[in-house]
C-alpha cells in the first residue's frame, strides 16, 4: 500500500487519538463537573481549582477530533450531524453552560456564585449524557426504533458515570483529607456503573451485528482479543480495590487510580476501532469511501503533522508545570 493509499487510514487512527485524548483528558474535568457537591462550598472550590488550569486546553481536543472528520471525511460528517443533530445541540448547551459558569463563578458576587457551581454542575452532567447517548446511536447504527433509544439511553448514563469515574480517579491524585475520601467513594460507585456500561456494550454490539459478532468469536481471533476483556476486568478491580483503601499511607500511588481508568479507556476504544474498522461510520461508509481527495489529505496531512505536536507539547508542558497536589483556591 502505497502512502497516498494509506492517507484515509491514517486519518482514521488520528480522529481515534484524539476522541482517546480528548475522552481522557476533558473526561476527567467533566467527571468532575458531575461530582459537585451541592451542601459543601470549599470542596467545589478545590475541585475546580484541580482542574481550573486544564480544562479549557482539554477540549483542543474535540475540536481536533471534529476537524479531522470535516475535512478529511467530510461525507461521514455531514450523516453523523445528520442523524446526531439534536444530541449534538445539547451537547453545545452544555459546553456552552460550562464555559460560562466557569469564568462568572471567579467573578459573581457571592450569592450568585452557588448558581454558578450549580449550572457548571447541569453542563457538564448534559455534555457528557449527549456524549454518551451519541456512542449509543453510533454503535446501534443510528436506528431510531425504541430499543436503540433505549440504549443510547444507558449508554448516556453509562459514559457519565465514566466521566466521574475518572474524575474522581483524577480528585484521588490532585487532592487530600477529606475531599480525597469523598471522591474515591463517589468514584467506586462510578466504577460499578462503568463496568456494567461495558459488559452491554459488549453484549450488543455482537447481538446487532454478525460481522462484530465474527471477529470477535472466531478463531484464532477469540483467543488473540482474550487479553482486552481480561485486562478490563483487572484494571477495574485493582481500580476499586485502591479506591477502597484511601486514604492510603503517605498517598502512595495516588496516580494509579487515574492511570488505571486511562488504560481502560484505550482499551474500550481499541474494542471498538478493532469492531468496526475499516468504516468511519458502522456498517454504513468505509474509511475509503468517505475520504477526501487524495491531493486534499496530503495537504491536510502537513497541517496536521505541524499542529499535533503543537498541541502535545502544550499538554505535556501545562500538565508538568501545575504538577502535583491542588493548593486552595482564592479569588482576587
Amino acid at each position: 500500500m502505497t502512502f497516498e493509499q494509506s492517507l484515509p487510514y491514517i486519518f482514521l487512527l488520528l480522529m481515534a487519538v484524539s476522541v482517546l485524548m480528548y475522552a481522557v483528558l476533558d473526561g476527567f474535568d467533566l467527571g468532575v463537573g458531575v461530582m459537585l457537591p451541592k451542601d459543601n462550598r470549599n470542596y467545589r472550590n478545590q475541585m475546580i481549582a484541580s482542574i481550573g488550569p486544564f480544562w479549557d486546553a482539554n477540549e483542543t481536543w474535540l475540536v481536533l477530533a471534529v476537524g479531522i472528520l470535516l475535512i478529511a471525511f467530510p461525507q461521514a460528517h455531514s450523516m453523523v450531524l445528520k442523524e446526531l443533530y439534536l444530541p449534538t445541540l445539547f451537547l453545545l448547551i452544555g459546553l456552552i453552560l460550562r464555559g460560562v459558569a466557569f469564568d462568572f463563578r471567579a467573578k459573581a458576587v457571592t450569592g450568585y456564585q452557588n448558581l454558578w457551581d450549580k449550572l457548571f454542575k447541569a453542563g457538564s452532567i448534559l455534555a457528557s449524557g449527549s456524549q454518551g447517548f451519541m456512542l449509543g446511536l453510533y454503535v446501534m447504527g443510528f436506528e431510531y426504533h425504541w430499543a436503540a433509544l433505549a440504549f443510547a439511553g444507558l449508554s448516556a448514563v453509562c459514559v457519565t458515570s465514566a466521566y466521574a469515574y475518572i474524575g474522581g480517579a483524577w480528585l484521588v491524585m490532585k487532592t487530600e483529607g477529606e475531599l480525597q475520601v469523598f471522591a474515591a467513594k463517589k468514584a467506586r460507585i462510578a466504577g460499578w456503573i462503568t463496568a456494567v456500561g461495558i459488559i452491554a456494550i459488549c453484549i450488543t454490539n455482537p447481538l446487532i451485528n454478525p460481522q462484530v459478532a465474527d471477529r470477535w468469536f472466531s478463531l484464532p481471533e477469540a483467543i488473540l482479543l482474550m487479553p482486552i476483556p481480561l485486562m478490563s476486568f483487572i484494571l477495574l478491580l485493582v481500580t476499586d480495590i485502591y479506591l477502597k483503601s484511601v486514604p492510603v499511607s503517605q498517598d502512595k500511588a495516588c496516580w494509579l487510580p487515574f492511570m488505571s481508568v486511562a488504560s481502560l479507556f484505550l482499551l474500550c476504544l481499541i474494542g471498538l476501532a478493532y469492531s468496526f474498522y475499516p468504516y468511519v461510520v458502522p456498517d454504513k461508509l468505509l474509511a475509503v469511501d468517505a475520504a477526501s481527495s487524495t491531493a486534499s489529505l496530503k495537504f491536510i496531512f502537513y497541517g496536521v503533522a505541524i499542529v499535533l505536536p503543537i498541541i502535545l507539547a502544550y499538554t505535556l508542558f501545562s500538565y508538568r508545570v501545575f504538577k502535583g497536589k491542588t493548593t486552595e483556591l482564592e479569588y482576587y
